[in-house]
């Protein structure tokens, strides 16, 4: 015969399986840190931003629209971007809190 009979190799007796797992848990320990616990303070500071909205602060959207909190209810703020002109927008749609002021600055 030209081909001879192929057989399963033994297998290997170095490794334990705890460390093949290792690099993983690094990878994710590391993935946790970097990007997972950032994002969930960011977004618990967030709430409390939107939880603290009160008549008189003046906020930014997400759209840039600039304005005093006129009116403030479960769901949505009333804007005042300019005399006379007061819009509503969702909550959510707030992106900051802006210190007193800035609006007659600008």
């Amino acid at each position: 015969m030209l081909i001879s009979e192929a057989f399963a190799a033994g297998t290997p007796a170095g490794t334990p399986d705890l460390m093949g797992f290792l690099p993983l848990v690094v990878i994710f320990v590391l993935f946790y840190f970097m990007l997972i616990r950032p994002q969930m303070k960011r977004a618990k500071e967030q709430r409390n931003m939107l939880a603290a909205i009160q008549k008189g602060d003046e906020v930014v959207t997400t759209g840039g629209e600039l304005g005093k909190v006129v009116k403030v209810s479960d769901n949505y703020v009333a804007l005042e971007i300019a005399d006379n002109v007061v819009v509503h927008v969702q909550k959510q749609a707030v992106q900051s809190l802006l210190p007193k002021g800035t609006i007659k600055s600008i």
